[in-house]
This record gives structure tokens, C-alpha cells and sequence, in this order.
């Protein structure tokens, strides 16, 4: 089981015990955050897969759905260690901003299902690359853990390419799709730093919040322009 004492760098003996708490308490709001979006996440995959047209799609959702549940149990454990939250509460807790997201991005078809797969699961990626610095050693090691790109959602990368490839009409409304999926990333993201200034405090110590939340969010949507392109839909 992991520690409760995560420090972002050595800290001297005259840290007082009540700053370490806190800190600790902090990022394991930022987990429980996390942790709801991973139940949206394997939920949402799951009725999406009823879009996919045979079996071999269906298995790499669904093998898609099962790293979320592992993403979420080990995320659970660090949040019932660092707040006293059981997974059940946290989720309650933060649940509605990510449902509104994916209301928000409902696929008609079964390729922009594909590509808001392999999105979603590049935006988590790109989250933890953006933000792994700021966090303690071992929480920063369960960040790496949950948030890493998955190699299943490398299925989706090359159903999308192909299908582009074989019919060139499809590509322009894709684009589009993945406008909106990352401009609904970015809102509902701004939504959660919003409601919780302690977690954006957190991360972005060192810079003012507001420069420093949209160097975050220029960055990732640099990074979500060449995903976009890996898919075939620059």
C-alpha cells in the first residue's frame, strides 16, 4: 500500500507536521477528481461499444474498459489513504462534471467513438506528462500508472487511419469532431480548477494560476493537433 507522506522534495525537520497533511490532503483531492473520471470513462466505453460493427472491435473496447478499472482501483486506494474517501464518495463527489462532458461529446457513429477513444486516452496521457513535475515522487508514480496511454487505444488510431484512407468524405466531419472533443476537454477541465482552487494551487505554485493554467492548456492542445494527425485527420 502506498504511503501517506508524499513530499515534493526533502522536507526539512521544521516543516510542520500540518503543511505535510495538508499537501498530502490536496493531491488526494486531485485523485479523487481523477478517480470519477475514470468511472465516467470505463462507463462510457462500454456503451459505446455497442456502436462497433464485429467482434474484434467490441474485444478492444472492452479491453480499453478493463484498463480503466484497473486505473480506477489503484487510484481508489491512494484516495482512501490520503482524504478517508471511499471510491463511492469520491465519484458522488466530482461525477456530474464528467457526465456533463460526455453528454456533451455523444458519438453518432462508430468512428467518432474510435476517435474520442484514442483522444480521451491521449488527453489523460498528455495531462500527466504536463503535470508530473508537480507532484510528489510517489504520487507522481501513480500518476504515471493511471494516466499513461494504453497500447489499446492503438486499435483505434488504425481503424480511423484506414477508414479515412479508403474514404476521404469522412475526414472533414472527424476534424471537426476532434475540435469539439478537445474543446470540451479544455471547458470541463476549467470547470474542475475552478471549483477547486487548492488542486490548481497545487499545480501551478510557481507562476500566477491564470498563466500558468493556460501554458497547461496550450500545451495540450499542441499535443492533441499531432494526435490528430497520428489519426490521419491533420
Amino acid at each position: 500500500m502506498a504511503h501517506a507522506s508524499d513530499p515534493l522534495e526533502p522536507i526539512p525537520s521544521s516543516t510542520p507536521v500540518a503543511a505535510i497533511e495538508n499537501q498530502n490532503r490536496v493531491v488526494g483531492k486531485l485523485f479523487a477528481v481523477l478517480l470519477a473520471g475514470e468511472f465516467a470513462a470505463f462507463h462510457r466505453l462500454i456503451e459505446e461499444s455497442a456502436m462497433a460493427p464485429d467482434v474484434p472491435g467490441k474485444i478492444a473496447i472492452a479491453r480499453l474498459a478493463a484498463s480503466e478499472v484497473g486505473h480506477f482501483d489503484r487510484l481508489a486506494e491512494r484516495v482512501e489513504t490520503m482524504t478517508g474517501l471511499t471510491a463511492a464518495e469520491a465519484v458522488e463527489r466530482y461525477r456530474s462534471i464528467f457526465d456533463q462532458y460526455h453528454r456533451a461529446t455523444t458519438p453518432k457513429t462508430w468512428y467518432e467513438a474510435l476517435v474520442k477513444a484514442y483522444v480521451g486516452d491521449g488527453l489523460a496521457a498528455d495531462f500527466y506528462v504536463e503535470l508530473s513535475d508537480m507532484l510528489p515522487p510517489d504520487s507522481r508514480s501513480v500518476m504515471a500508472e493511471v494516466m499513461a496511454e494504453t497500447a489499446n487505444s492503438a486499435f483505434a488510431r488504425d481503424q480511423v487511419r484506414a477508414a479515412v484512407e479508403a474514404d476521404p468524405s469522412i475526414k472533414s466531419a472527424l476534424v471537426l469532431w476532434g475540435r469539439r472533443l478537445l474543446g470540451e476537454a479544455i471547458t470541463h477541465a476549467q470547470w474542475v480548477l475552478a471549483a477547486e482552487e487548492e488542486v490548481t494551487d497545487l499545480l501551478f505554485s510557481g507562476a500566477s494560476s491564470l498563466s500558468g493554467v493556460a501554458r497547461f492548456l496550450d500545451a495540450v492542445a499542441a499535443k492533441h493537433a499531432t494526435r490528430m494527425a497520428d489519426l490521419g485527420l491533420d
